[in-house]
C-alpha cells in the first residue's frame, strides 16, 4: 500500500507538471481532455464554403424571418436600439453631458405607461408619492432617495434614464428588466410626480386656472 500511495503521488506531480501549465505559463496548446465545445467547427462570416449551393458561408435570411429590433418612435424621428443616440444612451451624441429633455413624446398614454412601470419597479422603495417612503422603508431600508429634492428636479432627464439604467449607491441597475422606451416613460412619470408635489397654480395652463378656484 505504501509503494502505491508513492508511485501515485509521483504520476500526480508528473501530470501537473507536464500538463498543468500549458496554456498560461506555456506556449504550447493545453491538453484538453473534455473540450466540451471550447472548440467546435464553424464557418467564418464572407467565407468561401462549398457547403452551400451559392458557395458562400454567409446566407441571406429565409423568408418570414422577423427582425431582431424594432425602432423606437422620438420626437427626432424612428432610432434602432444598436444606434448611438440620446434616446438609447441618455446623453448627447458624442459627448457626456446628459440631454435636458426626454427625446419622445410625452404624452398621456407615455404617461399612464410611466405610472404603471413606476409602480411595479420604483414604488416599493421609492413610494407612490416619490418621496422615499416606499414599503422596504419600513423593513429597515432607511436611506432610499426622495425625489422631490431639489437635487433631483435639477437632473437633467438624461441622468434620470442614466441612473435608472445602471443603478446608483444601493440602487441596482434595471437596464435589464425595463427596456428602453419604459425607462423615459418612468422618467416623465417622475416630472409628473414632482410637478404634482412642488408645483404651483401658475404652473397651470391659464385656460384651466379657473376650474381650480372654484
Amino acid at each position: 500500500m505504501r509503494y502505491f500511495l508513492t508511485i501515485f503521488a509521483i504520476v500526480v506531480v508528473l501530470v501537473v507538471a507536464i500538463a498543468g501549465t500549458r496554456g498560461s505559463k506555456s506556449r504550447r496548446s493545453p491538453i484538453e481532455i473534455f473540450p466540451d465545445m471550447v472548440r467546435q467547427p464553424k464557418l467564418r462570416p464572407q467565407a468561401p464554403d462549398g457547403f452551400f449551393a451559392n458557395g458562400r458561408s454567409s446566407q441571406p435570411n429565409v423568408p418570414g424571418t422577423v427582425m431582431r429590433s424594432t425602432p423606437i418612435q422620438t420626437a427626432a424621428g424612428a432610432v434602432y436600439p444598436y444606434e448611438d443616440a440620446p434616446v438609447n444612451t441618455g446623453r448627447i451624441t458624442g459627448t457626456t453631458n446628459f440631454v435636458e429633455l426626454n427625446p419622445l413624446v410625452v404624452d398621456l398614454e407615455l404617461l399612464q405607461r410611466g405610472r404603471q412601470r413606476y409602480t411595479i419597479n420604483c414604488a416599493p422603495c421609492h413610494g407612490g408619492l416619490g418621496d422615499g417612503n416606499g414599503i422596504t422603508k419600513k423593513y429597515g431600508m432607511a436611506v432610499v432617495g426622495n425625489l422631490h429634492d431639489k437635487r433631483m428636479v435639477m437632473m437633467p432627464d438624461g441622468e434620470i434614464f442614466n441612473t435608472l439604467s445602471y443603478g446608483k449607491g444601493l440602487m441596482q441597475g434595471y437596464a435589464g428588466q425595463i427596456d428602453v422606451r419604459d425607462r423615459w416613460a418612468i422618467v416623465a412619470y417622475v416630472r409628473a410626480l414632482q410637478l404634482a408635489q412642488l408645483g404651483t397654480t401658475n404652473d397651470v395652463p391659464a385656460s384651466e386656472q379657473a376650474a381650480l378656484r372654484k
